[in-house]
This record gives structure tokens, sequence and C-alpha cells, in this order.
């Protein structure tokens, strides 16, 4: 019983970042951005590796440097790596490695955008049958067509 109280008790670090991702969609980046490395700054380097992956994921959105964006995009998919083979990590896989192909896209680095896009389809087997695993699968699949279409031009925001 103990143990089902704490799964159901909300993770307060994971809704902080949630409010602040609302700012950020709501319109507000530069606000979001600067609470959203308040927060890094506040869980530190040896901060839980889920709650570090989760921020620095939605940090790299946060940039107007596409350098920056893959800089933080790596460490979301470090900080995933630390956290080891959990339900939750592996969910995200599909998306991080979507992310950093689009990085290395917008950089003109289609090999290594190729090779995100192939670690994404070869983790996306554990995307569930709804909203966010559709979303995944079928950014996944429009960056799959345009890296099949000459490479890296053009490139907007990352997808997810």
């Amino acid at each position: 019983m103990a143990e089902r109280q704490e799964q159901a008790v909300p993770d307060a670090v994971l809704t902080r970042i949630g409010q602040v991702v609302m700012l950020h969609h709501g319109g507000d980046r530069e606000e979001a951005r600067r609470r959203l490395l308040d927060l890094w700054t506040e869980l530190g380097e040896d901060g839980d590796p889920l709650h570090r992956c989760t921020l620095a994921h939605y940090l790299a959105d946060t940039q107007d440097d596409p350098f920056d964006e893959l800089a933080w995009d790596l460490r979301a998919l470090t900080a995933a790596e630390e956290q080891g083979e959990s339900p939750a990590v592996r969910a995200l896989y599909p998306s991080l490695h979507l992310n950093l192909a689009a990085d290395y896209a917008r950089l003109g680095r289609a090999e290594a955008a190729r090779t995100h896009v192939r670690r994404a389809r070869g983790a996306a087997g554990v995307l569930g049958d709804d909203s966010y695993g559709d979303g995944v699968r079928a950014a996944l699949s429009r960056m799959e067509l345009r890296l099949g279409e000459g490479g890296a031009q053009d490139w907007g925001p990352a997808p997810l």
C-alpha cells in the first residue's frame, strides 16, 4: 500500500519543469530559458538523472544557437544513459535521438543525423499507441524522408 501511495505522489521537480514548459509553449521563450537554467543550477551535476534528462531536453528547445541546442540535447542523452533501463527513460530515447538528428541536420552533419534517426527508429518499439507515440513516430518518418531527399537543408526547430 505504501508503495502505491509513493507512486501516486507527483514529482515536484517534473511538475515545475512542466510549468515552465507551458510558459515556453505560451510564447515566453526567454523567461522559460531563464527559469529552466535556474532549475538546472538548483539540480546540479549530481541531480537525479531523470530530472536532468527532462530538463536538458526542454532547455534545448529554448536555445537560439543550434550548437547550444545540440549541447543541451547531448546532456539530455547522457543523463538518460545514467538512468539505466527504466521504462520512463526507455520511452524518452526515440525523442532524444530524434532531436539529436534534427540538431545534426541543421548543422549540416547529415551522416550524424542519419545515425540518430536509426537509433530513434530502433528505440521506437517502446512507444505506446497514444498521441505521444503517434507524434514521435510521425516526426521520425518526416525526418527519414527529409534525410533521404538530399540531407540537411532549411531545418526548423527540433521536432519534439
